[in-house]
């Protein structure tokens, strides 16, 4: 690690997180099916391949990834469309491939990280071609752009998994933020995003027959559920909370949640660790992730390469949205979308997907201010 100047401000929080993820996961055992098997020592081994991965990214930087950003683009979006056809069926949803020996591989979680690298050197060629572009030459760049995101979303959304397409869009317009286009764009796009929502919602409440003759029954229950969620009476959330709010101040100990919900090693980790570790252990855990996030966010003001500090963009945006929805849905605060909590919920392909990211944040710290040009 001396080799390699390591940022600890960032390497730590992830060791803790570690350290959290595998604990948790191992008290949710107690309601997890023997089947699956032995989720917590599985998370340790897909963290430790999650280290090897960072070391990886150490020794052949972040430009290998940028230049090879295209060719991963492609080899995702493939993967995204066999999902359509050789996918195992989990939960009515097509999301993973089988591998025999393995467990499952998830596409999207690693679609998330090449969206960002297409977009970032898509926004550094653009901004080294066009010092002072014209509208013409923002808006077919902006359609180019918005392009490279569709494509993988309706390959997504037609799994479905409508989680990982908002996290696309989150990414999309967390890095055009940072992108130095003209504001107007924003202002523009806003606008017709909520005329567009509001069109597609007065048919959802006033025109229900039209809506499903136009966007099908399936678009027409994940809105119903989505809209639903607080009347429902579901055991999943019902549980989490009790086994949350009859917690305390330290938890009812580690190991010893009171009541079984399911997800409680995926999607609701959270309360898993909450109802263990009641209020100081979620404030422990809250101060970690808003720790990590801040360090982050410290990087953009370093003088790194512009790909870079689109990169970072992406990654602040995609973290974020996921921590606020996991921890929002588990509380009830936020509609269920089987959104994990990042580094701490179970899940090979999204944990090594996230191990990429710290390898690259990790290459950001120590690099000097380098310019390049991306083919």
């Amino acid at each position: 690690m001396k080799k390699y100047k390591i940022n600890y401000k960032i390497l730590i929080p992830i060791i803790l997180l570690s350290i959290i993820s595998i604990i948790t996961i191992n008290s949710a055992l107690t309601y997890t099916s023997p089947s699956l098997g032995n989720l917590a020592l599985k998370q340790g081994i897909w963290y430790f391949i999650g280290w090897i991965l960072v070391l990886f990214i150490l020794k052949y930087k972040n430009e290998y990834l940028y230049n090879l950003s295209k060719y991963l683009y492609v080899i995702g979006n493939i993967l995204l469309l066999l999902l359509l056809f050789f996918g195992t069926p989990i939960n009515n949803s097509r999301c993973w491939f089988t591998i025999p020996g393995i467990g499952s591989f998830q596409p999207s979680e690693f679609m998330k990280i090449f969206i960002m690298l297409v977009l970032a050197t898509m926004i550094h060629n653009f901004r080294s071609d066009y010092k002072d572009p014209t509208i013409k030459e923002e808006f077919i760049f902006i359609l180019k752009s918005l392009v490279i995101v569709l494509i993988p979303s309706i390959l997504t959304f037609l799994q479905p998994d409508t989680g990982a397409v908002l996290i696309y869009l989150i990414i999309y317009f967390s890095m055009m933020f940072t992108s130095g286009i003209r504001l107007r764009w924003f202002v523009g796009a806003g606008s017709l995003a909520v005329i567009l929502i509001a069109s597609i919602l007065g048919l959802y409440f006033y025109k229900e027959n039209i809506f499903i003759n136009i966007f099908g029954s399936s678009i027409y229950y994940r809105l119903d559920r989505i809209f639903n969620w607080q009347n429902g009476s579901g055991l999943q959330l019902e549980n989490a909370l009790a086994a949350i709010g009859s917690a305390g101040l330290f938890g009812h100990g580690y190991n010893k949640t009171p009541i079984y919900f399911p997800e409680s090693s995926t999607d609701f980790i959270f309360a898993v660790y909450a109802s263990n570790f009641g209020l100081i252990g979620v404030f422990i855990l809250l101060s970690l992730i808003l720790y990590l996030d801040i360090q982050i966010i410290l990087l953009t003001r370093k003088k790194i390469e512009d790909t870079d500090k689109f990169i970072v963009a992406g990654i602040l945006g995609m973290l974020i949205f996921q921590q606020i929805q996991n921890i929002g849905m588990t509380l009830g605060l936020l509609p269920i979308m089987g959104i994990t909590l990042p580094f701490v919920s179970y899940g090979g392909s999204s944990l090594l997907s996230y191990m990429l990211l710290v390898g690259i944040l990790l290459n950001i710290s120590i690099k000097k201010n380098r310019k390049y040009k991306y083919k």
